[in-house]
């Protein structure tokens, strides 16, 4: 792929997102899902008004000031509502999250190059996350999540960025590595597992350095003709590593990632870029927050927040009746509506708050569900699992031919980029095994990018296959995701449907 058409690959990918984001923005004059926290809390920020708040302030404060800016804009008022606690339009406490969420398939797609150099994986990685639902309908209001994964995967961008460069550049993108972490933290607390999964990745690349620069590696029990044959092994097995993941597929342009310089960063570095500053970006977020609300000290306001969460009860339908446990967020078994209306016909208005009509009254249904595109989870995660098993693979073959545990000697670039999403992927999702409290589908959100990355290499290796069929594989996916994507996308948008085209898409009772 050519650089002219991969820069018009990105913008058309950004104009869609920003497209589906801003369409209809305003549709519902009211506060959707956890609006009546998120948008009250912003607003609340302009007006003074003390408040507790359950999470770290920063979206609070950046969905403020798009609250301030929107009601500077003179358009896009045409409805109003008191509900955030000043009288404001609906676009004003909503477009800029809509603005934000429409540049994370930007920033997927350029970890995507940053880990590989290849263009199509990029386009891929792009595409797919601007083909999702959860992510489509969480930039679409004003709520959180979507800031805790932007900082989150600038926090990764940059650090990829820094292991390219040396001196004072990898210093410079080290800086900003840390203090997008700290946002991401400083968004909510789960944001922590972004910068954990860095340190696993930093962690597993000097575990491998440390094998390989071992001072007897055959560990005492290896005999001489055996430690000959190995060698022999050795030799053929990096030619095979440097050739792909296997022979169905083609070599990578580079034969080198970014990641393999990850030992090239040493503890004190670490802990001062990656330790020292998101604390500190953390702990000034706090000021403004605390400078309102005097009733709690920086402690005391966490013991609060600690004290809520532990409060808020167990994964129950009892608790919540949208409680997920985190083993349901893979296959997307307990999806959640965010609003549900019903109305006579499209042209009744929709009530500004209040119950959906009588059951067999409404003709109309209104629903906006927190719901992925069910194709691009599962298919991403039966690529998540291929390339957990491509891993264990290469270290079982590797034991069978060498006798004893070890790695290869030289890691493909496929490796690299295998190791570093599975690593990311559990080091987001499996914190959510300890915890206790109700649990929702968009605390995977965070998970959930490390699968649309797997996905789209898997596809970028099936199209740039040497088998036909494999091609035919990749081109089939792209298109079941792209279909799905618009077969769903009335209830990621909140469009008018039938009872008939309701119950179409609600494929099981659990998605209800």
């Amino acid at each position: 792929m050519t650089k002219k058409w991969f820069r018009i690959g990105m913008l058309t990918i950004f104009i869609l997102s920003v497209a589906l984001r801003f369409w209809g923005l305003e549709r519902f004059n009211t506060l959707v899902f956890d609006e009546v926290y998120f948008a009250k809390f912003g607003n609340n920020y302009l007006t003074h008004t003390p408040f507790f708040n359950a999470h770290p302030p920063l979206s609070q404060y950046i969905i403020g000031i798009g609250i301030w800016i929107g009601s500077h804009i003179p358009f896009w008022h045409d409805t109003v509502n008191g509900l955030t606690g000043s009288l404001r339009s609906p676009w004003t406490y909503r477009w800029l999250n809509a603005l934000t969420g429409s540049f994370i398939p930007l920033v997927v797609a350029a970890i995507a190059y940053q880990l590989s150099y290849r263009r199509s994986f990029a386009i891929l990685a792009g595409l797919f996350t601007a083909c999702d639902g959860i992510f489509l309908v969480e930039s679409r209001y004003a709520l959180s999540n979507i800031y805790i994964v932007i900082f989150g995967l600038l926090g990764h961008w940059f650090l990829l960025l820094a292991l390219d460069n040396q001196n004072r550049r990898r210093s410079f993108w080290l800086i900003f590595a840390g203090i997008a972490f700290g946002a991401s933290v400083g968004t909510k607390w789960n944001g922590l597992w972004f910068l954990s999964g860095a340190y696993f990745t930093w962690i597993a690349a000097w575990v491998i350095h440390l094998i390989h620069s071992f001072p007897n590696p055959k560990l005492f029990f290896t005999s001489p003709l055996l430690q000959e044959a190995g060698d022999r092994r050795q030799e053929v097995e990096v030619r095979r590593q440097e050739s792909g993941v296997s022979t169905y597929f083609p070599s990578s342009p580079s034969s080198e990632s970014p990641l393999q310089n990850l030992t090239q960063l040493n503890i004190f570095q670490m802990l001062f870029y990656l330790g020292i500053i998101p604390a500190f970006i953390y702990s000034i977020i706090w000021i403004p927050h605390l400078q309102l609300d005097k009733t709690y000290g920086f402690i005391a306001v966490h013991q609060q927040i600690l004290k809520f969460h532990l409060h808020l009860g167990g994964n129950s339908p009892d608790v919540h009746p949208y409680c997920a446990a985190w083993y349901k967020w893979p296959l997307m078994t307990r999806p959640m509506a965010y609003y549900y209306q019903t109305a006579e016909s499209i042209t009744d208005p929709l009530p500004v708050m209040g119950p959906p009509l009588p059951a067999g009254a409404g003709q109309v249904i209104y629903d906006v569900h927190a719901m992925g595109n069910p194709f691009l989870w599962w298919f991403g995660v039966a690529a998540m699992l291929f390339l957990v098993g491509m891993l264990v693979s290469q270290v079982i073959i590797h034991l069978v031919k060498e006798k004893r545990f070890s790695v290869p000697a030289t890691l493909s670039v496929d490796t690299w980029i295998a190791l570093y999403l599975v690593i990311n992927y559990f080091a987001n999702l499996l914190p959510w095994v300890e915890v206790k409290r109700c649990a929702f589908i968009y605390h995977y959100m965070c998970a959930v990018v490390f699968v649309f990355l797997a996905i789209a290499w898997f596809v970028d290796q099936c199209l740039r296959s040497y088998y036909q069929q494999l091609r035919v594989l990749g081109v089939t996916i792209t298109f079941i995701i792209l279909a799905a994507f618009i077969f769903w996308m009335p209830i990621y948008l909140g469009l008018p449907l039938s009872h008939e085209g309701y119950n179409l898409r609600m494929w099981f009772h659990s998605w209800i």
